[in-house]
């Protein structure tokens, strides 16, 4: 990220890396209010995520050696995200797995799936040829979406087969005539049905479709890439257009809050210590609650959820979860506290939280760019920088922008960029490092800085004045 990007430009490289990258885990936690009690009891789940590969192409994604060993550090199972993975799949999947279905076109795509079933239809073709009619067979060892793929396969080579799963990894196979075989096809009871096949090829994009229908506020934090992955894998291929993605998000989700934002207004309005962190963020709120004010509602994990009561798993997903929702609620009744001046009921409403938020309401926060947030239910936030200096480089050829910025890391951080043949335009998101430069390199023999000028260092403006 630069401080020089735009929205868009930042949509666009987000989104190169969206759609190279899988989801590995997802997180949810929704909360029970009890009425007699100002308390929320937290449901708290993770979700294994894998690509769906039933009928579709060969899913390619790319895995990052350092998100590997951070993951990694912090006890990530691995063989339950590839053996035991949740597929899921967009739109767009969607209706190719459903056209091949109807078509009959569909096919295998993975070679270890083709492994499996080459196995599978090597026993049932060899049991076949002795067996009599209405004998069974059991095929074992079957994961996943085997379970689904060998009794396609072998129903569509050998008409005179029927097939059922019997759980816990197997499958029977029975041999029936061509006539009995018609019937049950057209029974209720068959587990290969097209519709049946689609809900388990769809896997987590079912909830994902439940969640976007029932218009809950979703919550999140610092959730700009969050969101575009929930587009991209579970709605729709994220489109060029930055404001076409704006769009479709608020259409799925007409009330986000970002507890980046909420807890960045906190820290500005309660005087709080500056938390970069989702896990610092909860830290810092709660050792900061107002003492003198009224309780702040009771969070408590359900039965279920106990383990996150005992021990803490930074990065775990249902875990993040459970941390943005207390961050949501302690945010917001600090902030009710504050901005009433009168007495602040005793057991405060979740509506009335979402009051005290509403200025936050769809505001995703920008890291380091140039504006302070999306805006996603209207124009984006413009963003207050620091002025912007210009660098006027004499006697020191062929500068780059990398040259430029190794030159100033040192003592400060600054975005570079090349304005013309010799000069650099530099951005900081502190008034101190600007200061400091202006400052150090007064009198500099090669580099003459000074604050950029729209109208008198702009190439555009030049050259119209020239």
């Amino acid at each position: 990220p630069s401080l020089f990007d735009s929205p868009a430009e930042r949509y666009v490289k987000a989104r190169q890396s969206v759609q190279r990258f899988t989801l590995v885990q997802l997180g949810k936690c929704r909360s029970d209010t009890e009425s007699d009690l100002p308390r929320y009891v937290v449901h708290s789940y993770n979700f294994f995520l894998f690509p769906s590969t039933l009928g579709i192409r060969d899913v390619e994604f790319t895995l990052s050696a350092s998100s590997i060993q951070f993951l990694s550090h912090y006890g990530f199972d691995y063989n339950k995200f590839l053996k035991d993975g949740i597929p899921y799949m967009n739109e767009v999947q969607e209706k190719m797995l459903r056209q091949r279905l109807l078509a009959g076109t569909w096919k295998v795509c993975s070679n270890a799936d083709r492994d499996v079933l080459k196995k599978a239809i090597d026993e049932v073709t060899s049991w076949i040829a002795a067996a009599k009619e209405e004998d069974t067979m059991i095929l074992q060892d079957l994961n996943g979406y085997h379970m689904i793929e060998v009794q396609m396969v072998l129903r569509q080579a050998l008409e005179n087969v029927w097939t059922e799963p019997l759980g816990d990894k197997k499958v029977m196979v029975k041999k029936v005539s061509p006539e009995h075989r018609q019937l049950l096809e057209n029974s209720s009871y068959d587990h290969c049905q097209k519709k049946l096949i689609l809900l388990s090829a769809r896997g987590f994009t079912n909830l994902f479709q439940i969640l976007v229908k029932v218009k809950k506020p979703l919550v999140g934090h610092n959730m700009l890439m969050d969101l575009m992955h929930l587009h991209d894998k579970f709605y729709r291929p994220l489109p060029e257009s930055y404001e076409e993605f704006k769009r479709n998000i608020h259409n799925l989700f007409p009330v986000i809050i970002d507890t980046k934002t909420v807890t960045k207004s906190v820290q500005k309005k309660c005087l709080f210590p500056r938390a970069s962190g989702l896990l610092e963020a909860y830290t810092v709120l709660c050792s900061n609650l107002n003492p003198k004010g009224p309780p702040c509602p009771v969070i408590a994990l359900a039965s279920g959820c106990s383990r996150y009561a005992e021990k803490k798993f930074p990065h775990e997903a249902g875990y993040d979860a459970f941390l943005c929702g207390s961050v949501l609620l302690m945010s917001a009744h600090l902030l009710l506290c504050r901005s009433t001046h009168d007495v602040v009921e005793a057991e405060p409403s979740f509506s009335q939280y979402l009051a005290v938020l509403a200025e936050h309401v769809n505001k995703v926060n920008f890291i380091r760019g140039g504006v302070s947030s999306i805006n996603f239910s209207g124009e984006d936030s413009p963003c207050r920088h620091p002025p912007a200096l210009v660098v006027h480089v004499r006697g020191w050829p062929g500068l780059t922008e990398r040259q430029i910025y190794q030159e100033f890391k040192a003592r400060c951080r600054f975005d570079v960029r090349r304005l013309s043949k010799n000069q650099f335009i530099l951005l900081s998101n502190k008034y101190k490092h600007v200061r400091h430069v202006l400052r150090d390199y007064r009198h500099h023999p090669h580099l003459q800085v000074s604050v950029y000028r729209h109208w008198r260092h702009s190439p555009s403006v030049n050259c119209l004045l020239q």
